[in-house]
Order: C-alpha cells, then sequence, then structure tokens
C-alpha cells in the first residue's frame, strides 16, 4: 500500500497536490531528483498511487512523467499539520 493510500482516507488528493505545489514541485519550478536537475512543466497530478510531474532536462528535452518520491507527500503533509 502506498504511502498516498494511507493519507487519502483523511486528505483530498486536490489538497495534497496543492501542498506539493507549495514545496516547489510546479510549473517553471526546477528540481533536482533522482540525480538530475529537471525543470517541471506541469501542476502535480494523481497518477499510478502517487503525485507526479511533467519533466524535462537539459539532457533530455521530451517531456515526461516524473513520480515524486513518497518523502515529498509526507513533507508536504507535515509542514500542514504544523
Amino acid at each position: 500500500m502506498s504511502i498516498l493510500n494511507n493519507v487519502i482516507g483523511t486528505q483530498a488528493v486536490d489538497e495534497i497536490c496543492s501542498r506539493v505545489k507549495k514545496l516547489g514541485y510546479t510549473t517553471s519550478g526546477r528540481i533536482r531528483l533522482y540525480g538530475e536537475e529537471l525543470e517541471v512543466v506541469s501542476e502535480p497530478f494523481f497518477e499510478a498511487e502517487g503525485i507526479a510531474v511533467q519533466v524535462k532536462s537539459r539532457k533530455n528535452p521530451e517531456v515526461r512523467v516524473v513520480r515524486l518520491p513518497s518523502t515529498v507527500v509526507q513533507t508536504a503533509n507535515r509542514n500542514h499539520a504544523a
């Protein structure tokens, strides 16, 4: 069972995505994820039991979907609860 499944019972996916955006995972944001510098080209969205964003990089300018680590979702929820 994914982290998102544990959280989804008490919070809407839209709410979680909104919190993830506040962490910088949003359009025109630059993030370092999985050892690569990425440009986020979409808002966060629900996909495959997790939260994902569309990204591109200098090495690969083709837009692709990257699922965010569960720690990002946990951090978003922890920051909201604080």
